[in-house]
């Protein structure tokens, strides 16, 4: 067993504040290159054999396929900082202006497709004419809708009462039908929460509307990966994260962290033990849990209550091309949001599209013939292309822990990025960001305890400000 002692001074090492990062997902590294660009000595620990969490991709014969279909929106403030810093924004941008396509699988000859967009008008102008049009509510239904975004709008983010009540039951109070939360709230809703109205907070469910819908005209513009995701949050990451100086090991778990006499931390993995000055735990809950020293938390096993949440992705590999978007949503159908990969996966010949089916809590152990059936009909009620088509590929990918469940009360469990331990902090996208379980919430995670880390060791944080307010 080897000792590596990160401290400042040692004869023939580099002097210094050194860190360890934990956890090799957007979290830590977005950590990682914060602490870094700070001069502080970062060493960045992941279990798997690449970096990007759950947003990742892989090989399945000549394809190239994401785990799942992950988009961004122009409000992200913080993953657009984390794209430009990995030199990546070019390969992820943005939309010019909100388009979403909405199919109703159930609507009438001529009114099966809908959009939602928005114009250049202040809010909330700046959605009355798609609200206006939109074909797959009654009048009186968006005369509604307009009343309860106005209701919404007027919520107080901090209240933490908030957090207690359900989204559903709020809009139920507010005169939204069921078509409603169906053709709009959950439409939007469970595609970022990965839950329907009536199983999320209400302090959740108002962050995602206020702030993508309800703060700027352009906020909810939507932003995808044109190529793979292992290519932004892996291979772009990693040579960031070198060029910055930063020790990264993959395929190396770790098994323990402590203080030691010194008052520094020994973070031990197979083989090594680490010293180091600071470090962040960018792990999922349960092995945060697992590697929290004792008195770092308060109530550490209230981690353990913070439940998790499936998300299912149907891919399927037409012979020839059927659809002429780049994604639309649907109505009517177990079909969810449905994306054009064929470019991004390297398929020189025929379509291919994901099926993003969040909350999949009922279909995530289904067998992948089970789904077959289901799906490649639905495809054909939504898109009529797909009738005389060939099937070349169908196969399924399923992150059954995706997200943390955003129930009401979780607010309560999810602690912030300072730990009662000094020198330890928490990251991930089920810690206090405000945010759901989504790519921005992981980045803004890892900035907040970079930040917090920074400021304890007197190192400079400007490089942070901007990124978001609260990274200050």
């Amino acid at each position: 067993m080897s000792d590596v002692t990160q401290s400042a001074g040692t004869p023939g090492r580099p002097e210094g504040a050194a860190a360890v990062v934990v956890g090799g997902g957007l979290a830590g590294i977005t950590a990682a290159l914060a602490l870094a660009d700070a001069g502080v000595r970062v060493t960045l620990l992941e279990g798997r054999p690449r970096l990007g969490g759950l947003a990742f991709s892989f090989q399945r014969g000549d394809l190239t396929v994401d785990n799942g279909q992950h988009v961004y929106l122009r409000c992200c403030t913080a993953y657009r900082w984390f794209l430009d810093r990995v030199d990546a924004a070019s390969l992820a941008p943005l939309q010019d202006r909100l388009d979403v396509p909405v199919l109703d699988a159930e609507g009438k000859p001529g009114r099966r497709l809908g959009r939602l967009g928005r114009t250049a008008l202040p809010v909330p102008l700046h959605l009355a004419r798609s609200l206006a049009t939109y074909p797959h509510l009654s009048l009186a239904e968006r005369a509604k809708v307009g009343r309860a975004a106005l209701a919404l709008k007027g919520l107080d983010l901090a209240d933490p009462a908030l957090d207690t009540q359900n989204f559903g039951s709020w809009l139920a109070e507010h005169g939204q039908s069921r078509r409603a939360v169906e053709a709009l709230w959950d439409l939007v809703g469970v595609a970022t929460l990965n839950a329907v109205a009536q199983d999320a907070s209400l302090g959740l469910a108002a962050m995602v509307f206020k702030t993508g819908l309800l703060s700027d005209p352009g906020a909810a513009d939507i932003g995808w990966a044109r190529v793979p995701l292992g290519e932004l949050h892996d291979t772009l990451a990693r040579k960031a994260l070198d060029s910055a100086g930063v020790r990264t090991e993959v395929r190396t778990r770790v098994t323990s962290i402590s203080p030691n006499e010194n008052g520094r931390w020994d973070v031990q993995v197979p083989g090594e033990r680490i010293e180091a000055d600071t470090v962040v735990l960018a792990v999922p809950q349960r092995e945060t849990h697992d590697l929290l020293p004792g008195g770092a938390l308060d109530a550490p096993d209230r981690l353990l209550e913070i439940g998790t949440a499936p998300i299912l992705n149907v891919h399927v590999v037409y012979d020839r091309k059927v659809l002429g978007k780049p994604f639309f949503a649907a109505l009517g159908s177990p079909v969810q949001w449905v994306f054009d990969r064929t470019e991004a996966s390297g398929l020189r010949e025929g379509q291919y599209l994901a099926l993003s089916q969040s909350a999949a809590q009922e279909e995530i152990d289904t067998p992948v013939a089970d789904l077959r059936e289901r799906y490649l009909p639905e495809l054909e009620r939504l898109l009529p292309a797909t009738r005389g088509a060939g099937v070349k590929d169908f196969f399924v990918t399923r992150e059954r822990t995706a997200t943390f469940a955003p129930t009401p009360g979780v607010g309560r469990l999810r602690p912030g990025a300072r730990t009662k331990a000094p020198g330890l902090y928490l990251a991930g996208a089920w810690t206090a960001t405000g945010w759901p379980a989504t790519m921005e919430g992981a980045v803004r995670s890892g900035v907040s305890a970079a930040g917090a880390a920074l400021g304890a060791l007197g190192r400079p944080r400007d490089h942070l400000l901007g990124v978001f307010e609260e990274a200050a």
